[in-house]
C-alpha cells in the first residue's frame, strides 16, 4: 500500500489517497510511466501527485526504514520542490527551516517543556530575546 499527495499551484497539498506500490509497474494502465503520472490524471483540480511515505515523520522513519520526502504529506502541507520534502506552512515569520529533520524551529529555545509554552511573534519582534511565553 502506497500514498500519494495531490498538490495544487502553490505546491499545497490539497489531498492524499492509498494507491498501488509504486513498484506495481505489471497493473500499470497502458501509456503511463508511473502511478503518480496515472492518479494525477484522474484529478482535474490538481497540478502534481508525488509519492509520500505514511510512516515519515520528522525525516525519520517510524519503523527504522528510509526517511521519505521528510514527513507524511497531509492536507495543507507544502512541498518544498528544491528539498524535496513535505512540511507544515511556516507557522511564524521568525521560524526557521530545520531541514535535517524537516521541520521549523522557533528562533530561540523553549524556556521548558514546549507543552506548557506558546509563541508570541509580536513580542519576539519587539524583542528578538523572548517570544516565549508560559501558559
Amino acid at each position: 500500500m502506497a500514498h500519494y499527495a495531490f498538490l495544487d499551484n502553490t505546491d499545497t497539498v490539497i489531498e492524499v489517497i492509498v494507491g498501488k506500490e509504486e513498484d506495481d509497474l505489471d497493473t500499470l494502465p497502458n501509456g503511463f510511466t508511473s502511478w503518480e503520472e496515472y492518479y494525477l490524471s484522474k484529478r482535474d483540480n490538481a497540478i502534481k501527485c508525488l509519492r509520500t511515505s505514511y510512516n515519515t515523520f520528522e525525516n525519520s522513519h517510524l519503523l527504522g526504514g528510509t526517511a521519505y520526502r521528510g514527513n507524511y504529506a497531509g492536507i495543507g502541507y507544502i512541498y518544498d520542490e528544491e528539498n524535496d520534502i513535505f512540511i507544515l506552512p511556516k507557522p511564524y515569520e521568525s521560524w526557521v527551516l530545520d531541514l535535517e529533520n524537516a521541520k521549523w524551529i522557533a528562533p530561540i529555545t523553549c524556556p521548558g517543556n514546549v507543552d506548557l509554552y506558546y509563541w508570541d511573534e509580536d513580542l519576539y519582534q519587539s524583542d528578538n530575546t523572548t517570544g516565549w511565553i508560559e501558559f
